[in-house]
Order: C-alpha cells, then sequence, then structure tokens
C-alpha cells in the first residue's frame, strides 16, 4: 500500500506540517509506504488549458505539461491514499493546493461526455487547518469543505475531511501586530485541543494506510 502526503503549507514545521506528518507515521504503523512532499518545494502552475490530455492520441489521466507536478501527479493515480493538509487563506486553501486540484482533476475528466477517464481507486484524507474556532468553521467554511472534497471524487475512493480548528498562529504574539488574537486562549487550545487534532491525524493515516 501506498501512501502520499502533500503539505499545501508554506510552513514546513507548523500546524498543517505537523499534522500530516503525524498522518505519516500513522500510515507506516500499518506497514504502508510513504511519500511527504511541501508543494510549496515544486515549481508548477494551475491548469493552462493546453488541452494535451484531450488530444485523441493522448494517454489518459496524465499531465503533460513539463514541470514538478506532472509527475506527481502520476503518482497520486498510482497511490493507494492520498492526504492533503492545507491551512485556510481568506476562506479558502492555499493557491498551491488549488493549482494541483486543477491539473489532477482536468486531466482525469472527459470532454466527450463528462465521465472519468480514471478507473483506479485511491482514497483521500484532507486536513484543513485554520485559527477560526469550530464554531465559525461549521457556520461559514465547512460548505466550502464539502466543495474540496467532491474534487477528488474523481479518485473514486473514500473522501474525507478532518477541521483542526483554532489553531497557534506563532510561538509569540508579542512580536506581531496581531492584537485580535488572544494568546492566552491560543495557547490553552494548543496545550488541550491540539494533541487531540493530532491523534486524529494518525488515526486517519493508519486508516487510509490499510485502505480503509
Amino acid at each position: 500500500m501506498k501512501t502520499i502526503l502533500l503539505n499545501g503549507s508554506p510552513r514546513k514545521n507548523w500546524n498543517t506540517a505537523l499534522m500530516l506528518k503525524e498522518a505519516q507515521k500513522g500510515a507506516a504503523s500499518v506497514g504502508a509506504e510513504t511519500e511527504y512532499i511541501d508543494l510549496f518545494d515544486l515549481s508548477y502552475t494551475g491548469c493552462r488549458s493546453c488541452l494535451a490530455c484531450k488530444r485523441k492520441d493522448a494517454e489518459r489521466c496524465k499531465c503533460f505539461w513539463k514541470d514538478d507536478l506532472s509527475p506527481l501527479i502520476d503518482r497520486i493515480f498510482a497511490a493507494d491514499a492520498l492526504i492533503l493538509g492545507s491551512p485556510i487563506y481568506l476562506g479558502d486553501i492555499t493557491s498551491q493546493l488549488r493549482g494541483l486540484i486543477e491539473r489532477l482533476h482536468f486531466c482525469a475528466l472527459s470532454y466527450d461526455d463528462y465521465s472519468n477517464y480514471f478507473t483506479g481507486k485511491v482514497n483521500v484524507g484532507i486536513i484543513l487547518t485554520m485559527n477560526a474556532p469550530k464554531a465559525f468553521y461549521d457556520l461559514s467554511y465547512k460548505k466550502k469543505a464539502k466543495e474540496i472534497a467532491q474534487s477528488f471524487k474523481a479518485l473514486n475512493g473514500h473522501v474525507e475531511v478532518y477541521a483542526c480548528c483554532d489553531t497557534l498562529q506563532v510561538k509569540d504574539y508579542s512580536r506581531y501586530n496581531m492584537a485580535g488574537f488572544n494568546e492566552e486562549h491560543k495557547k490553552a487550545m494548543r496545550e488541550r485541543q491540539f494533541p487531540l487534532d493530532l491523534a486524529y491525524a494518525f488515526q486517519m493515516g493508519a486508516r487510509l494506510g490499510e485502505g480503509k
């Protein structure tokens, strides 16, 4: 079993990355082979509408644009599980993750009848991190999260979303103009809630790593 984990955050050692690394440990604990990638290390854009994947003689489910993302898309289609993580910026996932979704989805989409060329199965876990509290997520972001999950239905597997809310943004708030946040509350949530979030990420990794 192969699990690919993609960090859509520019921060390599903070909330999103920590959640994904815990999911990686979970997948490894059940014997899955894992690959962890920071998307911000790759050079790519969203879909350029070159339509090379729609040519009549084209190999299906393959992006032909020559950059760092195309070979990763090949590996995703060959994997058993995909776990992605992104912080929420301005109510949405990062542009790096959005670009990946465009490319992954479009090269599997038939322009003959809008069916799906991909016939395999990849189970997907989506981890969203945000400084917004859970109540705000439920009210304002949850619908968007369902739309993001729908983007991965083309992989024909189970798709689940986990929201890691009310996160600690920085270690020392006194160094920043961030008076709109209560540092004491944020640190309390870091101590009380974040370990539970990490435990869930580990369990997600283990479930998907087993093909469940």
